[in-house]
């Protein structure tokens, strides 16, 4: 094994027995001719990629792609079935947290045994114990049994004892919202110290944002195979295609989608944009379409008086259409299609954007903008369109989308469809909070120290 490298995994499988009953387990372990009752699992498939020193390695996947299988694996908690692993270094894992602690024994008696456990000498652990209670902090439930340690307790103890033994290689299995949001920062933190020290950290989690702000490198799993490895943008875009879509067909990286914008005339690119919106602004099929765009969220709620409905919309950014994800600071635009079913005086239209909490981050429609429209009648078809900038912090976000009748100084919702709609925005420069304000930084003065010259 190459020196530089700190894990290396090579055509690694892991196969497991099923059996649809503990009878069935039975029969085939006494069968006198070895007949098989179960059936094969492979939870990995020739699993391949080197982890060099000081890379914080992000794995990503949906549920039981793999992700947690392979780093038992690698933290020797499992034996692969085919393939080698190989790793340069001594590793502390965060997979679940508190497994093996002894109930009856208090937290610095399990503390210790941990520690025995990972190869240290009672001397060793001894030093280490006032860190682990310090980032701990529970107090004097240090000496009590764990048996009566609330959740949060018990993830602190098992947090601080895993975090806390120096080791060359940390493998976190989605720990990090354990505890409080302080506790969570502190965590953070020590994570922060691991990467400056140069060691290497495999980090696996379903959130895509802590993929692409915590790793410098990233794979994607699904169905226990690698399907595709690269960069974190790269990988999430395609995460987020594979959510949305279920198709596993694999996007470029970022650098050859530059390169095909180059190769290939812009205009075209244009041309084909402009072609597709002129097809959704004359289809008047009338139907209600908008559940098979991919960003489409089946868990929307919906309520109106049935007046009119949105029956489809159509994201643009730049010459995407139909993104399933865009940078921070693209420019949106977004076709809304609604069709009416009685005649209404005053239409009107707007949309929001909603954080994963619910939290409204931003809504606007027509009445905010006073504008004046048209009356509309029956089976009249209506396109609004909404430009703005997505000016947003790296996150998942969900759009509403309204159409309802001005009456006085408020209004009656003939259909609103919240959270209908998801986009991932990826993050391109840094800032801190919720959104961007395209804020400058100048120097405008410098003024010398008294008696410089």
């Amino acid at each position: 094994m190459d020196d530089s490298l700190a894990i290396s995994i090579k055509n690694v499988s892991k196969k497991y027995r099923l059996f649809d009953s503990i009878q069935e387990r039975m029969k085939e372990a006494l069968h006198p001719f070895r007949k098989k009752y179960h059936r094969e699992f492979w939870a990995l498939k020739n699993i391949s990629f080197d982890v060099e020193k000081g890379t914080t390695l992000g794995i990503i996947g949906q549920n039981g792609s793999g992700k947690s299988t392979l780093l038992q694996i690698i933290c020797s908690v499992l034996q692969a079935t085919e393939g080698e692993v190989s790793v340069n270094g001594r590793v502390a894992a965060l997979l679940e947290l508190g497994a093996g602690f002894n109930p009856e024994f208090t937290g610095r008696e399990n503390v210790r045994f941990n520690g025995s456990v990972m190869g240290f000498s009672a001397d060793e652990m001894s030093e280490r114990l006032p860190l682990i209670e310090k980032f701990a902090d529970i107090g004097e439930f240090m000496d009590q049994p764990v048996k009566v340690y609330s959740s949060g307790m018990f993830a602190r103890l098992a947090f601080a004892t895993a975090i806390n033994v120096d080791p060359e290689i940390l493998v976190i299995d989605e720990a990090f919202s354990v505890g409080d949001a302080k506790f969570q920062q502190k965590c953070f933190g020590k994570f922060r110290d691991f990467q400056n020290s140069g060691k290497t950290i495999l980090f696996v989690s379903h959130d895509s944002n802590a993929i692409l702000k915590n790793c410098n490198y990233a794979i994607l799993l699904e169905k226990g195979g690698n399907i595709c490895e690269g960069s974190p943008n790269e990988v999430v875009r395609n995460y987020q295609n594979l959510i949305l879509t279920g198709s596993t067909q694999i996007k470029g990286t970022v650098g050859e989608d530059q390169k095909i914008i180059e190769d290939i005339n812009y205009s075209s690119l244009s041309n084909e944009k402009e072609i597709k919106i002129d097809n959704f602004i004359s289809d008047f099929t009338c139907g209600d379409v908008l559940g098979s765009r991919q960003g489409y969220s089946k868990n929307e709620y919906r309520f109106g008086d049935g007046r009119s409905k949105i029956i489809d919309c159509l994201f643009i950014s730049g010459n995407q259409v139909d993104p399933v994800s865009i940078f921070s600071g693209e420019n949106l635009e977004i076709y809304l299609k609604v069709r009416f079913f009685e005649d209404i005086e005053e239409p009107a239209f707007g949309f929001g954007i909603k954080s994963v909490e619910g939290i409204m981050l931003y809504a606007n429609n027509t009445r905010f903008a006073q504008m004046c429209l048209e009356p509309v009648q029956k089976d009249d078809v209506v396109i609004i369109k909404f430009s703005f900038r997505i000016n947003l912090h790296a996150g998942e976000y969900f759009f509403d989308f309204g159409s309802g009748e001005k009456v006085g100084a408020t209004g009656v919702p003939l259909d609103f469809r919240n959270g209908v709609f998801h986009l991932t925005v990826l993050e391109r420069k840094k800032f801190d909070g919720c959104v961007d304000l395209d804020s400058c930084i100048d120097m405008v003065r410098r003024i010398k120290a008294f008696g410089e010259k």
